[in-house]
């Protein structure tokens, strides 16, 4: 059996070794994007004085669509006092992405952010599709994961030591060896130390891979019905409407400021469609996105619709798969520990990318090593006396 595991562990590993190396190099990337564009993109923060009245979304909305004219925009998030307001716009066809950041005590756009031209974008579309178009690469990156999840198992099964005297050799690297051994131990005691977080990139890679892992690790922690989101509809034979939906939109934004006087950041959409609904997140942990209330609106009567599914509700009143779900992004990039649960994941992410590496240069060797000449014995001439 460990020898069968130990073919499909090699074989797996060269097919999916250039794979697994992209997923998590652009991982490591990626484990620091908020940290970075704070740095890189000073349009994100207020210029001047910060504190007063702030635009309403309906007054962001309309400066934002001067700004971009013939683009749909999808709604506002206002983040922390001293950084600006963003105003999204994005469509499927034709495909595009917007910011616009706009000052929200002032009102002065400040810079306009395209999608294909940010840095971060290309590296998130390597990791999650390799750089293929998203219907080929998005399977291909779920079954790569996937294969990965089992290297991790089976990595396991072939490091487990069959004596005291051989586990001492599997804890340390042994750095005064040849290059091969110490390649050898790189492989396998760094894959040792990092398995149980690659296991939990893994799994939590993977709820966005396959829709049936994701509906069915939901259930199997306890939450009923579909675990994806959806917009509930607003009432289109309402007799209590007002006067628009930006309008609409206004009144769900100053109930939501009453209700919520202190927040990280508050997300507010704009309906584009008649029986659509104005959806609301109210963040509480900045760079993160778990600790979230959701709260949907009637465009009509912006009376407060009920939702289920892991995204809706408050968080203080969701179950434990309803937690976990909403967790899955913060545990994947290690944001849920903060500072020190991203430089965790960077690291770990880092040595799953040298995985293939040293685990193609171990199968490379062993296939160069010429077999040792087998040294036949001579039986020994009598002479004669």
């Amino acid at each position: 059996m460990k020898k069968l595991i130990g073919k499909l562990h090699l074989y797996l590993g060269l097919v999916s070794g250039i794979m697994v190396f992209i997923i998590s190099i652009t991982g490591c990337i990626l484990a620091f994007e908020q940290e970075i564009k704070a740095i890189t993109q000073p349009y994100m923060f207020v210029k001047g004085p910060t504190g007063g009245k702030v635009l309403t979304p309906s007054e962001l909305g309309a400066i934002a669509r001067k700004a971009l004219p013939n683009k749909v925009a999808k709604g506002v998030l206002y983040d922390t006092p001293d950084r600006n307001a963003q105003v999204g716009f994005y469509n499927i066809d034709p495909e595009y992405y917007y910011v616009a950041y706009i000052n929200q005590y002032t009102g002065k756009v400040e810079h306009i952010w395209n999608e294909d031209d940010d840095f971060f974008h290309f590296i998130l579309h390597g990791h999650y599709y390799l750089w293929l178009p998203e219907k080929i690469g998005q399977p291909v990156t779920a079954s790569a994961t996937l294969v990965f999840f089992f290297m991790m198992i089976s990595g396991m099964v072939l490091w487990w030591p069959k004596n005291k005297s051989a586990a001492k050799q599997r804890f340390s690297i042994k750095w005064n060896a040849a290059w091969r051994r110490k390649n050898y131990d790189l492989h396998n005691v760094l894959g040792f130390y990092i398995l149980s977080i690659g296991v939990i990139l893994a799994v939590t890679g993977l709820v966005w891979g396959f829709q049936w892992f994701s509906q069915g690790l939901y259930t199997v922690t306890g939450g009923k019905g579909s675990d994806m989101y959806y917009n509930p509809t607003s009432d289109t034979v309402s007799t209590a409407q007002v006067t628009g939906p930006m309008q609409a939109v206004d009144k769900a934004w100053f109930q939501l400021q009453k209700e919520y006087p202190k927040y990280s950041t508050l997300n507010i959409s704009f309906p584009t469609e008649k029986a659509e609904s104005i959806f609301s997140y109210v963040n509480f942990r900045e760079g993160t996105y778990y600790n979230v209330d959701y709260n949907y609106f009637d465009q009509y009567s912006v009376k407060k619709i009920e939702a289920t599914g892991p995204y809706s509700g408050k968080y203080s009143e969701a179950n434990f798969a309803q937690t976990l779900r909403r967790m899955n992004y913060d545990i994947h990039t290690g944001a849920i520990l903060g500072l020190p649960g991203k430089m965790l994941v960077f690291f770990a992410s880092l040595i799953c990318a040298s995985l293939p590496v040293t685990g193609f240069v171990i199968w490379w060797g062993r296939r160069k090593k010429a077999p040792k000449k087998i040294r036949k014995s001579v039986p020994a001439m009598k002479t004669a006396i």
